[in-house]
């Protein structure tokens, strides 16, 4: 599948950023812009997310796949792979199956391991919203509260909203695969594959994502993994932008020297 990407940088090396559930190249524009004084980045769109295609597929290994495509047809040689959440997983599928394509991976608060579904409440809100009917995303936001109470994370769910031109709104994303392969997100990647490269797992203080518990399982996989920690939650991009960059450049500046 071919995904639709953006660029930003020009020099340096390859940085290729993938989001997570729910999400889009758009969320990491910030981060990369800061990212783009050192590196040539790469922000993807995986695929029923964003502007990439849509399909019925969706699961680790076609996510993995897509990457690994677009690496080859762009000519990305030697790229750092760096993925939040459902984007971290996403990349360890890739560096586990394919370790020659990468120079090194950043995993941001996910661990490998399998983890309870915990998207039933935020996807049956998304799909009881009758697009057809809204008249603004305020509206939208409004019937999505009782199901999302946070003000935020409506927020960043409705950056998937795009108006029709005959009125109304419609889904950027492809939810209905999304939710019907929900199970799929939560999933173990691994085996027993192993990826020896320089590898970054970086985890919110205040979220439960990845715990010391999650090391033994890391370090399965990742036996050369780096584990830092910065005060945030789940969102570690976007509560500490600056802090998670230089944490970033400061780990590729060390290992890829």
């Amino acid at each position: 599948m071919k995904l639709f990407y953006r660029e930003e940088g020009s020099d340096g090396p390859a940085l290729v950023i993938l989001h997570g559930l729910l999400g889009s190249s758009d969320n990491w524009l910030p981060q990369a812009k800061m990212f783009a004084e050192d590196f040539h980045v790469y922000l993807v769109d995986l695929r029923n997310h964003g502007q990439s295609p849509h399909s019925d597929e969706f699961n680790y290994d076609v996510m993995a796949d897509d990457v690994a495509e677009l690496i080859d047809a762009e000519g990305i040689s030697s790229p750092i792979l760096l993925g939040h959440s459902m984007g971290g997983k996403t990349a360890m599928t890739l560096a586990l199956r394919n370790p020659q394509l990468l120079s090194a991976l950043v995993v941001i608060d996910i661990a490998p391991r399998r983890y309870p579904d915990q998207h039933d409440r935020i996807v049956e809100g998304l799909l009881a919203l009758r697009l057809a009917d809204l008249k603004s995303r305020q509206d939208a936001d409004e019937a999505l509260s009782p199901y999302v109470p946070e003000p935020p994370v409506r927020q960043f769910l409705l950056k998937n909203l795009k108006r029709e031109p005959a009125g109304g709104f419609a889904w950027k994303m492809n939810l209905d695969t999304i939710s019907s392969n929900i199970s799929e997100v939560s999933k173990a990647v691994g085996d027993s594959s192993v990826y020896s490269g320089p590898t970054l797992f970086v985890r919110g203080a205040r979220s439960s994502y990845v715990t010391d518990d999650d090391l033994k399982d890391i370090r399965k996989h990742f036996p050369g993994a780096r584990l830092e920690t910065l005060d945030t939650g789940h969102w570690v991009q976007a509560e500490k932008p600056r802090e998670l960059v230089d944490l970033v450049r400061a780990f590729i500046k060390n290992e890829l020297k």
